[in-house]
């Protein structure tokens, strides 16, 4: 069980439930393969979760399974950065990789950060 996710492998993921319908959430993209929602806690003025509809544990298995859907997921981000009106100024594109890396939801996602001076990563 992902203690910080609080779901099991087997059991639908939190973005597997917003694509469902079963939890609201603020679409700013959808495809056949990709979703993007705003993040409910946002850490820049931009800030937007670009997920693929097919579940991967983190970046690293999406990157062996599929390297063509990882390649649209940073796709799907500049094309929302152009769309929000951060890709002249500058965007952050971040995942993070397990626990230590701060992932909490163990379902792959691009963070997509910017419309403000973001500063060093730590």
């Amino acid at each position: 069980m992902d203690s910080l996710a609080g779901m099991t492998d087997t059991e639908p993921s939190l973005f597997e439930r917003m694509i469902a319908g079963e939890i609201p959430a603020d679409f700013v993209h959808t495809d056949e393969r990709t979703i993007a929602i705003r993040d409910i806690s946002p850490q820049a003025p931009v800030h937007v979760l670009v997920v693929p509809r097919e579940r991967y544990r983190n970046v690293a298995e999406l990157a062996a399974a599929d390297p063509e859907l990882l390649s649209e997921l940073v796709r799907v981000a500049g094309r929302i950065a152009e769309s929000e009106g951060i890709a002249e100024s500058g965007y952050r594109l971040l995942f993070n990789t397990n626990s230590d890396a701060g992932q909490t939801i163990f379902h792959v996602h691009l963070h997509l950060l910017g419309g403000r001076q973001l500063g060093p990563l730590a």
